[in-house]
């Protein structure tokens, strides 16, 4: 599907993704409330709006990608938002992880003006984001679907159609509770063995290749041995997250004891201040509760 391309939200993830579909061709029309972060975009030739409204007058396709419900509900539907100007026909791809019942209601707002929507979350994280290999996560009509192939294509190495509306952000939610909850075992366990006097390289080399490895061992502990805390997720992104998983298991009537129980683990690392550092950092406060540094061993 040809025509120009809006993106709106250019941060960690937002930021390489539309890079990637700069590089792919794509002429884009961008927004992001900070306008240092329009500059690269700008660069790479692409036209800079000076609102939502601004974006969607001049495109086809809109790409959200923001922070929260709320700013993809303000984008969206809001004043001067893509509502206000995007003509029927228009294609709104939601690639933000929002309330999946928040995202069919701004659909339904949007249908009544023709325009339809996608919830298309991500999955991969920065580094994903900049070598364009990230899952794509995808929910609404299939011939919606179809149509921004191409976008998806260019931004990660699969895309999965896994049903109507709302589809796509319940399956990402999934995923993020086992991350999220797997992330504060995994810190758990290093400060474990660390304290029990064993080598944090050799406690992550043994695991890794046994029962215990998963795809958070593998993000999580290179970092934690590393003390590279530089975002790839923030704590405040995995404790909104998870306040999304645990709202939305409470609207379906369904338990969900670890990510209620673990979501106070992020909690405890934004209260010390580690709100803009990596998920990896909140292996800090079990390193502060057990007296011992897995980065530096048993010290």
């Amino acid at each position: 599907m040809a025509g120009k391309v809006g993106f709106i939200g250019l941060g960690a993830m937002g930021g390489p993704m539309a890079l990637n579909l700069a590089k792919a061709g794509f002429s884009l029309v961008v927004n992001d409330i900070d306008a240092s972060k329009t500059v690269p975009l700008k660069v790479k030739g692409a036209a800079v709006a000076a609102s939502a409204e601004a974006v969607a007058a001049e495109v086809e396709r809109t790409i959200v990608i923001v922070e929260t419900t709320a700013q993809a509900e303000a984008v969206i539907v809001g004043e001067k938002g893509i509502l206000d100007s995007a003509r029927a026909g228009h294609i709104v791809l939601c690639m933000a992880t929002i309330d999946p019942f928040a995202a069919r209601a701004i659909a339904e707002r949007l249908e009544t003006r023709g325009i339809a929507m996608l919830d298309a979350p991500v999955s991969g994280g920065t580094g994903r984001a900049q070598s364009g290999e990230l899952s794509v996560i995808v929910g609404g009509e299939r011939a919606v679907f179809d149509k921004c192939q191409d976008l998806f294509s260019a931004m990660g190495n699969r895309s999965f159609h896994v049903g109507p509306l709302g589809s796509g952000l319940a399956m990402k939610l999934v995923n993020n509770m086992l991350v999220q909850v797997n992330t504060v075992a995994v810190a758990e366990a290093m400060v474990l063995g660390v304290k029990a006097g064993l080598d944090p390289q050799m406690i992550y080399d043994v695991v890794r290749v046994s029962t215990g490895a998963s795809a958070a061992w593998e993000l999580r502990v290179p970092r934690i041995l590393a003390g590279d805390y530089e975002p790839g997720g923030t704590v405040d992104i995995s404790y909104k997250d998870q306040e999304l998983e645990t709202a939305f298991a409470k609207r379906l009537g369904v338990p969900v004891l670890l990510a209620n129980v673990t979501q106070q683990v992020y909690q405890m690392a934004r209260a010390q201040g580690l709100n803009k550092q990596d998920g990896s950092a909140i292996v800090k406060i079990y390193e502060r509760l057990a007296g011992v540094s897995v980065r530096e061993g048993n010290k």
